[in-house]
């Protein structure tokens, strides 16, 4: 069996904001949330359950200092619109030197750490996803 990526590891100041940002921003769920550890995870049973890597919040003393090494970049299908929903739940548009209008947003989420949404892929893409995502049936033990 190959090896699987179980988490990605967030450092925080304080993680429980952070967490629910991203629970709610991804609609997943938060399956631990006793510091100085909070998880959020892809719901039981659906797709991205034990197939995409869970994220974990960790409590540290010091603050983010400077721009992420690693992000998360989100395709929703409607950029502008989850933009907007994103900066409803907290977020909000940074610039760490990215220029102009590249097809992308960089934002940050309550914590300072940096994302990005992406423009939608093409149609014949986004097509050809879905129908691989559709067809997924994950292998039964």
């Amino acid at each position: 069996m190959g090896l699987r990526i179980g988490a990605l590891v967030v450092d925080c100041h304080d993680p429980g904001p952070v967490a629910r940002f991203w629970a709610e921003a991804l609609d997943w769920v938060i399956s631990r949330d006793t510091d100085p550890e909070w998880v959020v995870e892809p719901p039981e049973g659906s797709r991205e359950d034990c197939v995409v890597a869970d994220l974990l919040f960790i409590r540290v003393p010091e603050p983010k200092a400077r721009k992420n090494r690693l992000h998360l970049d989100l395709r929703p299908e409607d950029r502008d619109a989850e933009v907007a929903r994103l900066e409803g739940l907290g977020a909000r548009r940074v610039d760490v030197g990215q220029g102009a209008d590249r097809g992308w947003v960089v934002m940050a989420d309550p914590e300072g750490n940096e994302f990005c949404v992406q423009d939608a892929h093409p149609p014949q893409v986004r097509a050809a996803w879905r129908r691989r995502y559709e067809a997924y049936r994950p292998a039964r033990p």
